[in-house]
């Protein structure tokens, strides 16, 4: 299962990890993904949205 932004499409960022020796090793920035439910066309629909996402949603009153 893809960690997705169903709305925005946004996906994980990639970085490293940086030990003390500045050695460096790959790893992600995964979002902060919250299921939602939002009316579409009067039906209900859940969506995997990022944090932010919802964020607007709701200050929008979309759910």
């Amino acid at each position: 299962m893809s960690r997705r932004d169903d709305l925005t499409g946004k996906g994980p960022m990639f970085g490293n990890n940086r030990s003390h020796a500045l050695n460096a090793t790959r790893r992600r920035f995964n979002l902060n993904l919250q299921k939602v439910s939002v009316v579409v066309n009067g039906r209900k629909v859940n969506l995997k949205v990022s944090a932010k996402t919802a964020k607007t949603l709701r200050r929008k009153n979309l759910i």
